[in-house]
C-alpha cells in the first residue's frame, strides 16, 4: 500500500534517521516511487544527498586520524574510535574494475582495509608487518564495500586489527593486519 506525501515523508525522515547511509535508490525500492520523488521530498524536508549526510555523520564520530592523512584513507572513513573500532565505505566505480567484467581489483578491497587498519592505530607511526586476507566473493560495479576494523590485541609494539568488508550484509573480504606502531600503545591521560 502507498502512503500519502506527508505519510512518507514522515518515515522518510525516520528511515534516513535510522540509516542516513541509505541511498535515493534504496528508498525509491522501499516506498514504490520514483527517485525523482525521493529527492523532491528531500529537498522539502531540507534533508541533504548522501554524500553530504556521510560527511555529516563522519565529522561528529571521528577521532582524530594520526598515522595517516584523512585524504590517504581509501574510502570514506564514517566511525573512527581510536585502538578500538572503525568503519569506512568505498562506492565501486569505473576506475575501480576491470573493464571487461566489471568486477573490482582486489587491491581496492586490500587498500580500503589496510588503510583503515593503519587509521584505526592511536600513533603518529603506524605500518602494517603483516597481513592474512581473503576475499570471499566479487564485488561489482555500483556495489558499496562496506569495511568495519575492529583491534584484536595490543602487544607492545604491534596491534592485531581485523577487518570484514560487506556488500550489504555478505562478507566479501576479511584480514587479519599486524600493524606495527612506532610506540608502545597510548593510554589516556599521558
Amino acid at each position: 500500500m502507498k502512503r500519502n506525501k506527508k505519510e512518507r515523508q514522515q518515515v522518510l525522515k525516520e528511515t534516513i534517521l535510522i540509516n542516513p547511509f541509505i541511498t535515493d535508490e534504496d528508498l525509491a525500492n522501499q516506498f514504490q516511487v520514483s527517485v525523482q520523488t525521493i529527492r523532491l521530498d528531500r529537498l522539502e524536508l531540507s534533508i541533504p544527498e548522501l554524500r553530504e549526510r556521510i560527511k555529516n555523520v563522519a565529522q561528529q564520530q571521528l577521532d582524530e586520524v594520526k598515522a595517516l592523512s584523512i585524504e590517504d584513507v581509501i574510502g570514506e572513513i564514517i566511525d573512527l574510535q581510536l585502538d578500538e573500532s572503525a568503519i569506512s565505505i568505498l562506492d565501486i566505480k569505473q576506475e575501480h574494475v576491470f573493464s571487461r567484467h566489471n568486477i573490482a581489483r582486489g587491491h581496492h578491497l586490500f587498500a580500503q582495509a589496510n588503510s583503515l587498519a593503519v587509521a584505526i592505530i592511536n600513533d603518529e607511526l603506524a605500518l602494517t608487518s603483516k597481513s592474512d586476507i581473503r576475499f570471499t566473493r566479487q564485488v561489482k560495479v555500483g556495489e558499496r564495500v562496506v569495511a568495519k576494523a575492529v583491534v584484536q590485541e595490543h602487544q607492545a609494539d604491534r596491534t592485531i586489527v581485523e577487518v570484514r568488508s560487506y556488500v550489504e550484509q555478505e562478507l566479501v573480504f576479511e584480514g587479519i593486519f599486524t600493524m606495527f606502531r612506532s610506540n608502545k600503545r597510548q593510554t589516556e591521560g599521558t
